[in-house]
């Protein structure tokens, strides 16, 4: 009969021996930049709530790429075109969703087939997915710390899967 203890040991001794493999298959990643043009964004409450977007979510993005750095790695662009804050009455009726959109850019200067572009939308129902465990959605704005932070992880990873997809 295989044990819980034994069972982990396997996973572990697997996972190191495949390790090497995975990341032969990663893009790596010179440099991550961010744009945003807060005064062409949809939403007034948005632009003047969100002021540290560019920074937060290329700290986002850089922290999901802990080792897969390189001098020749590709460039991450990112254009972000809009952010759509539905208030709390219109969230609770379902009449808008918030959303963050933009433009992704990858570009190689080494690598022909690392080049691609996409537009990419969030919308809040991704985000959940980050709120810390046990919050009260119920209690959710979208001025609230928790709801910007799950906005930006969602947009982050989104980024940070699509490189190696």
């Amino acid at each position: 009969m295989m044990t819980y203890k034994t069972l982990t040991a396997g996973l572990l001794a697997a996972s190191m021996l495949t390790a090497p493999a995975f990341a032969d298959d990663m893009t790596m990643v010179k440099e991550v930049d961010v744009d945003v043009e807060l005064e062409d964004l949809a939403n007034a409450n948005a632009a003047a709530h969100w002021t540290m977007i560019e920074d937060d979510l290329e700290n986002a993005i850089v922290e999901r790429l802990v080792g897969r750095t390189d001098d020749e790695g590709v460039r991450i662009s990112i254009d972000i075109d809009e952010i759509e804050l539905a208030n709390t009455l219109q969230n609770a009726a379902g009449v808008a969703d918030s959303s963050l959109s933009g433009r992704v850019k990858i570009l190689s200067p080494n690598d022909n087939s690392k080049f691609e572009t996409y537009d990419l939308s969030v919308a809040f129902d991704q985000a959940i997915l980050f709120l810390p465990e046990g919050f009260d959605v119920t209690a959710l704005t979208t001025d609230s710390k928790e709801y910007y932070d799950g906005m930006i992880a969602a947009f982050a990873d989104h980024v940070v899967k699509r490189l190696d997809g």
